[in-house]
């Protein structure tokens, strides 16, 4: 097995094991360091591995399905893993079952469908992941509104930030009352040039400003759909 380490930037925290270091793992990896976790980078392709040796905190090339392998790099101290591993289906549920046999508590697993999720939730993923779900989500919203991001929640509950339909324009927000008749939160507002603010009651929104706002998801996609074209 290769292996180089770095230390870690910033505050440190719990390690974490990321198995993959496909475009998802990676930039899994990439934002954990950007936070000052410690990463344990693991992939069988020795390329990805070096890619990576300068960047990550720990990149080793081993089979994360061998959990004698495992074990020598010692899993069972870590309480959390991604599994970013998405094509390769039988790779996957391998990881998940051997890393739930060493006694990791919390298993992010990547999924490709929704049977594929199934199987990993049984055998002990605590978390199941759908990045293209989740994106193709997203950019529809984006496509057939006008939103500039979007992000949903399984509990049928929506992020979304849009630009200011004409009915709240030159009006502060405890006027255009968004929250009682529409049955959404404003959070912050965005003016252009400026960074965004905290919303207020007293918040006067302008034509051209965006919102960033919460509800139900039919709420949400019910309100963004008036939203100002810019």
């Amino acid at each position: 097995m290769a292996r180089k380490t770095r230390p870690p930037r910033g505050r440190t925290t719990d390690p974490v094991l990321v198995v993959g270091l496909g475009r998802f793992g990676s930039a899994v990896c990439e934002s954990l360091v950007r936070q000052g976790v410690e990463v344990l980078a693991v992939d069988m392709d020795e390329r990805r591995v070096q890619r990576y040796a300068d960047e990550f905190t720990h990149t080793v090339r081993a089979d994360a399905t061998d959990g004698e392998a495992m074990r020598q790099l010692g899993v069972r101290d870590l309480t959390r893993a991604v599994v970013a591993i998405g094509s390769d289906i039988e790779s996957s549920v391998l990881t998940v079952i051997t890393l739930s046999e060493a006694g990791v508590r919390t298993i992010y697993a990547k999924a490709i469908t929704r049977k594929h999720g199934k199987i990993l939730r049984t055998i002990g993923a605590t978390h199941v992941i759908y990045p293209e779900y989740v994106m193709g989500q997203r950019v529809a919203h984006m496509v057939t509104g006008g939103l500039s991001d979007y992000l949903e929640f399984e509990d049928e509950f929506a992020i979304a930030r849009c630009y200011a339909p004409a009915e709240t324009w030159d009006r502060p927000l405890s006027e255009s009352a968004i929250r009682t008749r529409h049955t959404i939160t404003v959070v912050g507002v965005k003016r252009p040039g400026e960074p965004f603010t905290y919303a207020v009651p007293e918040t006067v929104v302008h034509r051209g400003d965006e919102l960033v706002l919460s509800g139900r998801i039919h709420d949400v996609e019910r309100f963004t759909a008036l939203a100002d074209q810019p």
